[in-house]
């Protein structure tokens, strides 16, 4: 006779069946919910601003476009910052000085304390002076350019980093400003000196931030990489180095993060810097000569006198970028607001704290959501980054800023950032070149052997620099057909 089954072993048997169909049914899900949990914390971030703002303005005339112009604000806010925040944590992360998670968590917090804390009480309406006010000084149309244009800076920075390409925000919504203004008023309105000198920043900003960090990486190279004794010689010169960053960042913070609340002259910020930096290397010697004690005579060695300056420029240069770039996303909702309420236009307004917040959270917001795409490609896709160079991208960033407001130049920190990474690779292509002359037997190379030792990765380049050149043509032609189309919907055309 054939043995019975145990009924009790068969139903375990077949509950273990189901459990695990069910276990593939729960990852199943997990992962194609996966790419919806980002936009779904967006919408629901935009929903919540879309009910504050009903409560904060109540019932009164205009309340409903306040609420539409403060959802495209958060909107604004959370592009801006996943594209970004590229340009001030890529390189600590690609360098390896600080985690992706790290980099995400103090990125946010800087970048909101300085939207909160330095962020801009008042802004120009009209974004730099792009567009004569009296121009556009009809409230509605006024209102509608402003919403138009926005929108328009809002979706192409979408758009720019869905292809894995950093713009500059700040030309995103000037580009938006001008065409919304065309589009209201003609070519006549337009400020074409002031265009005239941002379209020359798409070339000064890149070039600058890439020919300093080259040298900032040549001297590196000389005094510490190949030198016999690297730890010996980095006792000697990473306090300088950490000395000279401290007194940049110092100048920089007084320049630029903190100018909202306390306002410096140049020659007074390079004081501030000097009165810094030279206490700052002083005070680094003993503790270099510490971490150094014990570690081997190679360049990896070298990561872990480099680390925590680099991490300290990155929270500096979100802080910086949260105090000024939160402007793009509420300048213009700020305008709005107050034209809706006082019934017209003006040369300067006070941003509301409530508007202020919505920037700030939506920086923070879009940055942890959708900023490590950016950050992978600036930090680790367009050449490979260690401590040293890192350092040279993040010290060039703020030098270059330095001289721009020396020069009274309209500069941008994303062109700058990326001309840094793409400086220190173009400088080590260099170097190795010159070694493969200098050394005969490695001068007969295949033309396949010296393509592979490129170190900058050719692909990203026509892309990044066909969006730079693009962006505020392409803003002005969106906020064009938006303005157009806004104004047809209000029966205004």
């Amino acid at each position: 006779m054939r043995p019975q089954s145990d009924p009790s072993a068969k139903a375990i048997k077949t509950l273990d069946k189901d459990l695990g169909r069910i276990s593939l049914m729960e990852q199943a899900l997990l992962f194609t919910a996966r790419p919806l949990i980002g936009p779904g914390i967006a919408l629901a971030f935009l929903v919540a601003v879309a009910l504050a703002a009903l409560a904060l303005m109540g019932a009164q005339p205009g309340t409903y476009v306040v609420v539409a112009a403060a959802v495209i604000g958060g909107y604004m806010a959370l592009n801006i910052g996943a594209n970004d925040v590229a340009n001030n944590m890529g390189p600590s992360v690609g360098s390896k000085a600080i985690t992706l998670g790290g980099a995400l968590i103090l990125a946010a917090i800087c970048e909101t304390a300085g939207a909160l804390l330095a962020g801009g009480d008042v802004v120009g309406t009209v974004s730099r002076g792009i567009i004569a006010p009296e121009s556009v000084a009809a409230p509605e149309i006024f209102i509608w350019a402003m919403m138009a244009a926005l929108l328009a800076g809002a979706l192409w920075i979408n758009l720019a980093t869905w292809i894995g390409a950093p713009v500059s925000t700040t030309h995103s919504i000037v580009g938006g400003v001008m065409g919304a203004g065309i589009a209201a008023a003609g070519f006549a309105a337009v400020n074409w000196p002031m265009m005239g000198r941002i379209a020359a920043s798409w070339v000064i900003s890149p070039v600058l931030g890439g020919l300093i960090a080259a040298i900032f990486l040549a001297v590196i190279n000389n005094r510490i990489i190949y030198r016999e004794d690297k730890i010996a010689a980095a006792r000697v010169w990473v306090p300088v180095l950490i000395g000279v960053m401290g007194g940049v960042f110092a100048c920089y913070m007084a320049l630029k993060g903190l100018s909202r609340l306390i306002s410096f002259s140049l020659g007074e910020s390079v004081l501030i810097g000097i009165a810094i930096g030279v206490p700052l290397s002083l005070l680094m010697r003993p503790v270099i000569r510490r971490q150094s004690q014990g570690l081997e005579n190679r360049n990896k060695s070298l990561k872990v006198l480099f680390a925590i300056p680099l991490v300290f420029s990155a929270a500096l240069l979100s802080f910086a970028h949260g105090a000024n770039d939160v402007a793009n996303a509420v300048g213009p909702l700020a305008a709005i607001v107050h034209a809706v309420q006082e019934g017209g236009a003006a040369d300067a307004v006070t941003i509301p704290l409530w508007v202020m917040v919505i920037g700030a959270l939506g920086l923070s917001i879009g940055l942890v959501l959708f900023g490590p795409k950016l950050i992978h490609l600036v930090g680790t896709e367009i050449t490979r980054l260690n401590a040293m160079r890192a350092y040279c991208v993040a010290l060039s960033a703020a030098v270059v800023v330095i001289i721009a407001s020396w020069l009274g130049l309209p500069v941008s920190s994303t062109h700058i950032a990326i001309g840094g990474v793409f400086g220190v690779g173009f400088f080590r292509e260099w170097y190795h070149e010159r070694i493969l002359r200098e050394n005969r037997e490695m001068n007969g190379l295949p033309v396949e052997e010296r393509t592979r030792r490129k170190v900058v990765r050719r692909a990203h380049i026509l892309t990044i620099l066909a969006a730079w050149v693009i962006t505020v043509p392409a803003a002005a032609t969106l906020s064009a057909i938006l303005f157009l189309v806004f104004i047809a919907l209000s029966g205004g055309g």
